[in-house]
């Protein structure tokens, strides 16, 4: 139930209004409050379950499997912080840190010789990994979710391990098993949360993702309970987000902060700030507040069983755009080079998704790069008319070249009753490609290339990651060590080694 109004009785109201003889009347109110939804779960406990799970599970816990996954969306992150470090953002980060006379510190701003304190470097690499909205993607298991529409698990919590790492002798297994933690537990929160949370518009990659990285941030720093609590309280203080921001620089910069909020509040924790004990499940908690409710059934005695990394998995993505996009990328560029198909032979295209996908891809009329990744019409026009959409289609130029621009007149996309139908646990979407002879080309999928149903290969992921270290101008021999130290990354004896490969 969503109780956000607090006077549920009339001793309540009678209490605050004082004399006021209608007080719904002063809001043009004239009926009682009606119940939201169903009762608020009371279980208790659930936040030091949280906490007990990052002090007491090792590495010996992990299964080899998930971690040959971890190391792929490591390796992935590693790419997108290069690629990232040129982007507008990366300049803006570095200027405004400046401005407060903090930019130097220990910890490396990847792909550049900047080193700032930690707590900025993470803000500066989680918006790097993020601003191309490349990053991987976890996956929602209940019908009543949104696929794919949960966190960007990486980006919240690799920039915090990763820096943490820097400041002491870390090895490989223990820079990584504070990497999964992190992730199991703010995927996990957000399977859990109540749907209405990203809905209704919080960007949940902010406001689930600052768990990730302060469960991360505590493991690092060998936590007990205690302190691990007290992180999470204060972590939660910091949960912030909005999806109206898609679109702009503040998608990349929720990714940021919710890096960079797990580090502060480890620190604040360390140096004995108090906060809440039970600040997930507290009826004025972080679940309550953020999403209305939630299910702990997928949570309370759930974490690593199974791992999120394992199942339901992460997606990898193939392309810079939302990954809403993404399955009718895929089958799009199938149809395009199966079929021969030039863009000027196209009358029209008509895509059809589930309504949850027009909700998030809502920009229909791109204008700028940062538009282009949440519009569906411009990801299927800059593949008619260049047949690829990289790092380099999503430029603003490229945006604004008029080819495309037209092609994107001629993109139909709408809610599709028989893509509704298939659930919103898939990204269902179906393709009809008129063109100007009178023929009919037609495609559907339910996921794209690098989701579990389709995955990449470590090599396929490696080859990602070249793309993004070529985009950044990075050197080819640096790139290839990084490629390789990754993959065997539970043998590394001091993570500096690695930092030393993606710092200039």
């Amino acid at each position: 139930m969503i109780r956000r109004d607090f006077l549920k009785t009339s001793a309540g109201m009678g209490a605050v209004w004082g004399s006021m003889a209608t007080p719904r009347r002063v809001f043009g109110l004239t009926e009682a409050p009606q119940p939201c939804g169903p009762q608020f779960p009371v279980v208790h406990g659930l936040t030091e379950y949280t906490a007990e799970f990052v002090v007491n599970t090792q590495y010996s816990d992990l299964p080899q499997d998930v971690v040959a996954l971890g190391k792929k969306s490591i390796l992935d992150g590693l790419g997108l912080a290069l690629a990232g470090s040129r982007a507008e953002t990366a300049r803006l980060v570095q200027q405004y840190v400046a401005s407060l006379g903090c930019s130097r510190g220990d910890a490396v701003v990847i792909g550049t010789a900047n080193k700032l304190p930690l707590r900025f470097a993470a803000f500066a690499n989680g918006v790097a990994i993020h601003v191309d909205d490349f990053d991987d993607t976890q996956l929602a298991t209940q019908k009543d979710r949104v696929y794919g529409l949960l966190v960007h698990p990486t980006v919240s919590v690799l920039p915090a391990v990763l820096g943490a790492a820097e400041m002491t002798l870390t090895t490989g297994k223990e820079m990584m098993l504070a990497y999964h933690l992190g992730v199991e537990i703010e995927c996990k929160i957000a399977e859990a949360i109540a749907p209405r949370s990203y809905e209704d518009g919080f960007h949940s990659t902010g406001t689930c993702g600052v768990f990730g990285s302060a469960a991360g941030s505590a493991k690092m720093r060998k936590f007990d309970v205690a302190h691990t609590i007290r992180a999470f309280g204060i972590a939660a203080s910091h949960s912030a987000g909005l999806r109206e921001n898609f679109g702009t620089m503040m998608k990349s910069f929720q990714a940021g902060h919710a890096a960079e909020s797990g580090i502060v509040a480890a620190d604040f924790s360390q140096i004995g700030w108090t906060s809440a004990d039970a600040i997930l499940e507290a009826e004025r908690g972080f679940f309550h507040a953020y999403g209305g409710g939630y299910n702990p059934d997928v949570y309370m005695n759930k974490l690593g069983k199974p791992w999120t990394l394992e199942n339901p998995g992460v997606s990898i993505k193939p392309f810079p755009s939302g990954s809403l996009s993404h399955p009718g990328m895929t089958e799009m560029l199938e149809l395009i080079r199966a079929n021969g198909i030039q863009a000027a032979e196209v009358e029209k295209v008509d895509v059809g998704t589930n309504h949850n996908n027009l909700n998030a891809l809502m920009r229909h009329h791109p204008t700028n790069g940062l538009e282009a990744k949440f519009s569906m019409e411009y990801c299927m026009a800059v593949l008619l008319v260049h047949g690829k959409a990289g790092l380099g289609q999503f430029s603003d130029a490229a945006v604004n070249e008029p080819a495309v621009q037209e092609m994107i007149k001629r993109v139909h996309f709408y809610t599709d009753p028989e893509a509704e139908a298939a659930g919103y646990d898939k990204m269902t979407t179906i393709i009809n490609i008129h063109l100007k002879n009178g023929r009919t080309i037609s495609g559907r999928a339910d996921f794209g290339k690098g989701s579990p149903a389709n995955p990449m290969s470590y090599e396929e992921v490696a080859d990602k990651f070249r793309q993004c270290a070529d985009y950044a101008q990075w050197p080819e021999a640096k790139a290839t060590q990084i490629v390789e130290f990754v993959k065997d990354l539970e043998n590394a004896s001091d993570m500096r080694k690695l930092t030393a490969l993606y710092s200039a």
